[in-house]
């Protein structure tokens, strides 16, 4: 499977944004938040979650329409679609 690909656009005391990038077949690996975020969608698209327990379910994006988890969120993002999809993580730094 290939690597997702990451761009750390910004790093503040507030806040951390990163663009990634998922070709078809890519996927960001197993994670868990340690931060709460907002994701933005740049392509619409269907991304495949894949929770700890190996459970799969798809997520459907549309571009501009972001949304909000908390910190702790446990998964691998894979793209198994034929488009690359895009999208923007925003963490948000406690304080």
């Amino acid at each position: 499977m290939l690597a997702a690909q990451s761009d750390v656009q910004q790093d503040t005391p507030e806040v951390r944004v990163t663009e990634w990038r998922l070709a078809p077949g890519a996927a960001t690996g197993h994670h868990t938040h340690g931060m709460d975020y907002v994701i933005v969608p740049v392509t619409t698209s269907a991304m495949t979650i894949v929770a700890p327990d190996g459970s799969r379910s798809i997520s459907n994006i549309v571009a501009g329409k972001s949304y909000f988890r908390k910190a702790g969120v446990e998964h691998d993002v894979l793209n198994e679609t034929d488009k690359e999809i895009v999208f923007l993580e925003v963490e948000i730094k406690q304080k």
